[in-house]
């Protein structure tokens, strides 16, 4: 058995004369182009899949070649999956190949040889180089351009894989970091027998889904709650990243925002343990991004507002001329294309290599003394209480009925509020569910309100444009009344949750 250790990524066509470049320094140790077909198998319930295996007979030249994959790991990229491998002489699969414990358990084995039938095929050309790097790592560099075929369904293929066949896991970024500071490479976690699963059975896009509880149990280390947050919170935005490519559904990107501000929240959460010093580079590009996509709550505040022809907005004289308006704001809003050159770029890629290389390798450990290190290794129970404390003494601050917090103050604490809701997403399993539930209610409640409120703003700005001194009277009359009643529901909201006792106490 080996370990499969490599990032993928998915390229266009041109990308091979940037590899071509790149390299050209290099030191390649063997360069190939080779035919490949692959001929994945599966019983017609879809055994292998639903156990996260997966079986194909490879064809090169006249040499065939079956491989089991088992289940492994995948993070922002990077595939960690056992695999065996075994010489074979035609394209009808045999199971007694591999270890008998490598298949799942569910199942005799000469009940899956005889149930096992071709799903699909991938058929491809692989450009290869086999580089070894400056600390004497050896990479396989490899180029596929093809299609998956099922039946009468294809799509293509256009990928570059990167796999370590010798050596450090470090190198295997480094190599990944200069592939991509020309722009063009887009981490995927969908793999070619993924894709071939997809089209075989037809299946629709993935959907967007909110960002749920991360499994933690109360003897989890404080490290690995740490480490199982950042790889959940990735996951997450990776996930949905590949619902934006394929559906362009916008949903899909406010949740890739909420990943990074859930990351971001992370970091800060568990930052008197973890060195701020040792994520400063990636908090600053986790800060950039999630600008890059602020945007995005004005984008559904315009398409409230505009739904149904302004329906919100039908008590209004001006309604007409408000719509038209909005509309030529909605216009202004950055479009598909440019999110699609976002996610494809140098900068967002790196970023994402950055991540998952500082996860994988654990990159705070230097930054630790003795004892924030001996911190770590101890049970999260004992900590998450006082991270919760910390969390919860800020919005009491802010959020304190002494204070009286008008519109713009509420806009202030917005993403305060949605960040520090967040926190309790890293180990909230320790506690009791019900007790959870009630006390995060009215603050969600209250983030509610405040997107309610800044719905309004839009709006507001287009009084002044109003040439009709009745129109405009009427909207600032509705504005008012708008405003009053969602205070109103607020304030009464922020005394609940003030009063509610935290659940974690």
């Amino acid at each position: 058995m080996e370990t499969e250790i490599e990032l993928k990524f998915f390229v266009f066509p041109e990308f091979v004369d940037i590899i071509i470049d790149k390299i050209s320094g290099a030191k390649v140790i063997e360069h190939s182009c080779l035919n490949l077909g692959n001929i994945y198998f599966d019983t017609p319930e879809q055994h292998l899949r639903k156990s996260d295996t997966g079986l194909r007979i490879r064809r090169c030249n006249d040499e065939r070649t079956q491989t089991l994959k088992t289940a492994g790991r995948v993070v922002a990229g990077l595939h960690q999956r056992p695999e065996y491998n075994a010489e074979h002489d035609c394209d009808v699969p045999n199971v007694y190949l591999h270890p008998q414990d490598a298949w799942p358990s569910d199942i005799a084995l000469s009940d899956l040889q005889s149930q096992l039938a071709p799903l699909f095929s991938t058929n491809f050309v692989r450009k290869q180089w086999l580089i070894e790097m400056p600390d004497g790592s050896e990479i396989e560099l490899a180029f596929d351009q093809g299609e998956v075929i099922a039946g009468d369904r294809t799509t293509p293929i256009c990928e570059v894989e990167l796999e370590l066949k010798s050596g450090q896991t470090d190198a295997l970024f480094t190599l990944a970091r200069d592939l991509c500071s020309s722009g063009g490479m887009r981490l995927g976690n969908q793999s070619k027998a993924a894709k071939g699963y997809r089209l075989a059975m037809n299946a629709p896009a993935d959907k967007v889904k909110p960002l749920s509880l991360v499994k933690t149990e109360s003897t989890d280390s404080v490290e690995t709650c740490f480490v199982n947050s950042l790889e959940y919170a990735l996951s997450h935005w990776h996930y949905h990243e590949q619902i934006y490519i394929d559906t362009q559904n916008q949903l899909a990107l406010q949740e890739i925002r909420i990943a990074i501000a859930f990351l971001r929240q992370i970091f800060l959460v568990f930052g008197e343990m973890v060195p701020k010093r040792a994520s400063e580079r990636l908090r600053q590009e986790l800060k950039w991004l999630e600008e890059e996509l602020h945007w995005l709550d004005e984008s559904d505040h315009l398409a409230y507002l505009i739904e149904e022809k302004g329906h919100v907005l039908r008590k209004l004289d001006a309604r007409k001329f408000l719509v038209a308006s909005l509309k030529e704001s909605e216009k202004s809003l950055p479009n598909t294309e440019e999110m699609m050159m976002l996610l494809v770029s140098s900068r967002y890629c790196g970023l994402l290599l950055d991540l998952s290389r500082w996860i994988l390798t654990r990159d705070w450990q230097p930054f630790l003394d003795d004892k924030k290190r001996q911190q770590l290794q101890e049970p999260i129970d004992g900590h998450s209480g006082v991270l919760l404390d910390r969390t919860w003494e800020a919005l009491d601050e802010a959020f304190s009925v002494s204070n009286q917090l008008l519109p713009t103050d509420y806009f202030k604490l917005k993403m305060r509020l949605r960040r520090n809701l967040m926190t309790g997403t890293c180990f909230a399993l320790i506690y009791d569910n019900v007790r959870r539930k009630g006390f995060r209610l009215p603050w969600l409640d209250l983030l509610q309100g405040i997107d309610d409120l800044m719905s309004l703003e839009p709006v507001r700005t287009r009084v002044q444009l109003l040439d009709d001194a009745e129109e405009r009277e009427q909207l600032e009359r509705w504005l008012l009344r708008q405003e009053r009643s969602i205070l109103h529901a607020m304030e009464q909201t922020r005394q609940a949750g003030l009063e509610y006792p935290p659940y974690w106490q």
